[in-house]
């Protein structure tokens, strides 16, 4: 296994990779990505879409955003098949109606890219009540994980099979509350919280999610990577929103000069279909641009990824999952 830190992939820094070339013939291969209409998830699709799969569903909150969207696909990739997922990870009831949308369309799934997600939103709860980061970022890409597994399992064991998940977490998993994961209060609006903590948590449990998907499904390769600091609309909304550190973290990007959307899709494109299948370490969290990381102590912990695992499938059962 590679060292930590170490840039495992010769090819993988930003000025380095590239899409169009080290991305392999997807033929035969179906792929979700969730949030494919703005930001890296659009990046992502973009790049998959010129490389021949047989299927990629584009997750959006509406048919509207996925049209906007599916116009920039078409422009570099005309004969892509792209279709509309409605999908709304703060409602279980969209996430089953998404999951069975799949799962009635197709009957393999090679690729499942858990990349849509929100940052720094002030309080609020999701309809099922969870705090609103927490259950958009994590238990609704995780549900949709969960009811997507009998096909990613029944695909990984066709022939010359490399079903991958994907989730999209960030340094952000850093801010958390003491011991990672406030179970106590996660179903809760945390309003004593500042916003980049509840979002941190719930990026926190993005990688632990992947680790113990690892664990538990061996024949699927579940990965964590943080895309970089990238220039996206979720930085737009915190901007526009006005806070000291809004306005403080305008400045910095000024400066600092985050990635463009492309350029930040390069680690979960490289995870979700880089050939050398040994190189993406099942379970493991990566960084910019194909770097095995270690995260922090809590990103590290297999007995916290199992206590969340066994709290959250817990949650789903009172939900009737």
């Amino acid at each position: 296994m590679p060292k930590a830190g170490s840039i495992i992939n010769p090819v993988s820094d930003v000025w380095k990779y590239d899409p169009d070339k080290h991305i392999p013939n997807l033929k035969d291969k179906v792929i979700v990505v969730t949030g494919g209409n703005s930001g890296t998830g659009k990046a992502c699709v973009i790049e998959l879409a010129k490389h021949t799969p047989k299927r990629i569903f584009l997750s959006a909150r509406s048919k509207a955003k996925f049209e906007d969207a599916v116009k920039d696909v078409k422009a570099v990739a005309p004969d892509a098949v792209v279709e509309f997922l409605e999908l709304d990870l703060a409602s279980f009831a969209s996430v089953k109606h998404a999951a069975e949308a799949i799962k009635a369309s197709t009957e393999s799934l090679d690729i499942l890219v858990n990349n849509a997600g929100i940052m720094g939103l002030p309080p609020g709860l999701t309809k099922e009540g969870y705090e609103l980061h927490f259950g958009t970022n994590h238990m609704g890409p995780a549900l949709l994980t969960k009811l997507l597994l009998p096909l990613l399992l029944s695909t990984a064991q066709q022939p010359g099979a490399d079903v991958r998940i994907v989730n999209l977490t960030s340094m952000g998993h850093t801010n958390t509350p003491k011991g990672g994961i406030d179970f106590e209060t996660v179903k809760t609006e945390l309003s004593d919280r500042h916003s980049f903590v509840r979002y941190g948590q719930s990026k926190l449990a993005n990688i632990l999610h992947a680790r113990e998907l690892a664990q538990r499904y061996p024949s699927i390769t579940s990965v964590s990577v943080h895309p970089g600091r990238v220039a996206t609309q979720l930085l737009d909304d915190m901007y526009g929103r006005r806070t000291v550190v809004g306005s403080l973290m305008q400045v910095y990007d000024k400066i600092a000069s985050p990635l463009t959307p492309q350029q930040g899709a390069y680690t979960q494109l490289w995870a979700a279909t880089w050939s050398k299948k040994e190189d993406v370490v099942n379970g493991a969290y990566f960084e910019p641009f194909g770097k095995l990381a270690q995260g922090t102590k809590d990103a590290r912990d297999l007995e916290l990824a199992k206590k969340l695992w066994i709290w959250q499938e817990g949650e789903f059962e009172n939900h009737g999952f």
